[in-house]
């Protein structure tokens, strides 16, 4: 079976607040179905399979989803907290759910949206992928402002920098522990100790992409693990596998 392909794509300025990247991906035209597995990542996507308009909620754990040949995907990926702002429903009542949008956005708009992203998919996976953008962009007139004690939690969060317990960050904001976990959870989908996890994870990866061959003691040292033996229970528990499997040490 010819190789998959995937490409992602920065947002245009006027989304980059709230998006991560559009992305696309297609299989070869023969052989059998690929499993690929997602790991999870803190965001929400917002995809087209080319027969279902789909969203994709944050992720506690790997997904294996089914890629089937000559079949393809366009999607827009929401950063971590924004997604629920944009979509207009909390990010925890999408977790670790693959929902159809037309429960989200309603079942004329989703339609509306499908039609428009399925047309310029014929044409090629990237105009698939701007309808998309242009489609959100649309939107962002209408939404309420993202609550920027999350943005700045996962700015924190994200740098790796905090150097204290995650929990001690809402007296740094000025908010009481149990305000701070309700509009996390709220906006990201889950509590800032989970979302520290994660991203501290996808840090891990980030790490070893850019460093091959640095081994796992040193990326999990840099990536903010207390020693590589903590990397393992939780890329166990974030991706199912272990670290080797993982990336290329």
């Amino acid at each position: 079976m010819t190789a998959p392909s995937y490409t992602e794509w920065r947002p245009p300025p006027a989304l980059a607040r709230h998006v991560a990247c559009t992305w696309a991906g297609r299989m070869g035209p023969a052989g059998e179905t690929y499993v690929r597995r997602v790991l999870p990542d803190g965001c929400v996507d917002l995809l087209w399979d080319g027969a279902l308009l789909v969203v994709a909620g944050p992720d506690t754990g790997p997904v294996d989803v089914v890629r089937r040949p000559d079949g393809f995907f366009v999607g827009i990926r929401f950063r971590p907290g924004l997604a629920s702002t944009v979509l207009g429903v909390p990010a925890s009542e999408l977790l670790d759910l693959r929902v159809d949008a037309a429960e989200i956005l309603g079942s004329e708009p989703a339609a509306r949206l499908a039609e428009r992203v399925g047309g310029a998919a014929e044409s090629s996976l990237p105009a698939a992928a701007v309808a998309l953008a242009e489609a959100v962009a649309g939107w962002l007139p209408r939404i309420a402002e993202p609550d920027r004690l999350v943005e700045a939690t996962v700015a924190v969060l994200g740098r790796g920098v905090v150097g204290r317990p995650v929990g001690s960050l809402a007296d740094a904001l000025g908010v009481s522990e149990r305000q701070f976990h309700r509009r996390c959870r709220a906006a990201v989908g889950y509590g800032p100790k989970t979302l520290d996890r994660v991203l501290r994870f996808r840090r891990f990866l980030a790490l070893a992409e850019t460093r091959p061959g640095a081994g796992l003691a040193r990326l999990a040292a840099d990536a903010g693990y207390a020693d590589q033996s903590h990397l393992n229970r939780e890329c166990a528990r974030l991706a199912g596998a272990t670290p080797a499997r993982l990336v290329d040490v």
